[in-house]
């Protein structure tokens, strides 16, 4: 499969890392040059540095005809011209986009782009040794809400800290897709430990969230 890759940055990274491991065809495009060869060197792939909002950029790396392309940029405006650009003048089969705003939505399903997904960001303040703690937790909906993609971080009091994931009794319908170890994208196994400043990617179904949310946060 022909699969486009634009803009997004650890998110970016680990849609490659996944997609290469299956034999796809990659195109790996970039405005930040610093993380574009970041994620090359880390995947030992060729980033296109551009823009690709741009036509000639799609141009340029060769996306016509591609079966997928997934705008990732932090910019709703950009995912969305850089999805309707690649439908109408490279033929790309699929379009996805990341959205900031739940509020597009439907609006970018309406304008022609075939999957949306929607980030948005709930925050827990939690108190520690007459301290407030402000832990942010993202979650970003799949397909109409019947997927969850729930980012937390850890933190050095939680009860899983330096616990194998075989070890740790976790909710039902759960699973540690990947975990930030800053500059790292790790797969989890199951000896994988879980450290103090991990982010973990949490797939799960929206009634599971906060029981998975609790579980995560439990203190020691």
């Amino acid at each position: 499969m022909k699969v486009v890759i634009a803009g997004g940055k650890h998110e970016a990274d680990f849609i490659v890392k996944t997609l290469k491991e299956e034999h796809h065809h990659l195109i790996v495009i970039n405005n930040d040059r610093q993380f574009a060869e970041y994620i090359s060197i880390n995947n030992d792939i060729s980033v296109f540095p551009g823009d690709p909002t741009k036509a000639y950029t799609l141009s340029d790396s060769e996306c016509e005809n591609a079966d997928v392309l997934l705008a990732l940029s932090d910019n709703d405006t950009d995912n969305y011209i850089a999805c309707m650009t690649a439908k109408r003048l490279f033929g790309v089969k699929r379009t996805v986009a990341k959205v900031r705003n739940p509020k597009n939505v439907e609006l970018f399903k309406k304008l022609g782009i075939d999957s949306v997904i929607s980030s948005t960001y709930l925050m827990a303040q939690t108190i520690l040794n007459e301290s407030s703690v402000e832990n942010i937790i993202k979650t970003l909906s799949i397909e109409d809400e019947k997927i969850v993609m729930i980012e937390i971080g850890v933190e050095e009091d939680f009860q899983m800290v330096n616990q194998r994931i075989m070890d740790i009794p976790f909710p039902r319908n759960i699973n540690i897709s990947c975990i930030f170890r800053d500059p790292h994208v790790i797969i989890p196994k199951g000896d994988t430990r879980i450290k103090s400043g991990d982010k973990l990617i949490i797939i799960s179904t929206p009634t599971e969230k906060e029981e998975i949310i609790d579980f995560i946060q439990k203190k020691r």
